[in-house]
């Protein structure tokens, strides 16, 4: 069985990869001639989610997600102390990549001065830069793409009578179809630690709270509503 220090370098590998990709794919945007689009984006990250779950799956769980860690810690499926290291090494991971993103894309300085490094952000008029979606829409609409991630990740990968040899593909999948809706909304983040590491490197906190908040509140929603109703057994 792997021990603790594999299971959070494995973390720490993944939510770096999923940061570096998926909000390197965002910094694209800033590259003149980039083809790069939001189909381009959502496969970046759920892409990069599908190979890190089936790399790190059978030695940590592949978590990736500070919300998706909290969930499985209120419904007893993991213990305190993991659960704490995984945060770290998540967060950890996310900072790192963040931050050699900030190196990588510095001869284009619309990576930081618009996109900000890939942080999530709500929508915002492209003239004025008023904010067009509330707080509480963004922590709505976060809540909601969580919980249907969460559900997923429930259903496919921790109840081990669904699809668990495929649960990568799944989970990925699911990955791109929230971003689908709610990218160009709140940037759909569904993961603390993809929003965190961003936000540091690039000083970018529009409703940060709500990238922290809705995750955790949507993924430990779904968490008890697939193991105390829609996934009970007699």
């Amino acid at each position: 069985m792997p021990n603790t220090a594999q299971k959070c370098a494995a973390e720490f590998i993944a939510t770096f990869a999923l940061v570096f990709i998926g909000s390197g794919a965002i910094c694209l945007l800033a590259v003149p001639g980039s083809p790069q689009n939001l189909i381009g984006i959502g496969l970046a990250h759920g892409l990069t989610i599908t190979a890190m779950i089936a790399a790190i799956g059978h030695i940590s769980g592949a978590h990736i997600n500070p919300a998706v860690t909290i969930a499985l810690l209120v419904v007893i499926k993991i213990e305190a102390p993991l659960a704490i290291a995984y945060i770290i090494a998540q967060l950890a991971g996310a900072v790192v990549a963040a931050f050699l993103l900030k190196e990588i894309f510095s001869p284009f300085p619309e990576a930081m001065n618009t996109f900000h490094l890939g942080s999530t952000t709500p929508l915002a008029d492209a003239k004025t830069h008023a904010q067009l979606i509330s707080p509480m829409m963004n922590f709505t609409i976060e809540t909601i793409l969580t919980f249907l991630l969460g559900l997923v990740i429930f259903g496919s990968a921790v109840d081990k009578r669904g699809p668990n040899s495929i649960c990568a593909l799944i989970i990925g999948a699911t990955v791109v179809l929230d971003i689908m809706m709610g990218g160009p909304l709140t940037g759909a983040s569904m993961n603390p630690a993809r929003s965190f590491g961003p936000a540091l490197a690039s000083g970018t906190y529009i409703d940060h709270w709500v990238y922290w908040a809705g995750p955790i509140v949507g993924a430990t929603l779904a968490a008890l509503v697939y193991t105390h109703f829609v996934g009970k057994t007699e």
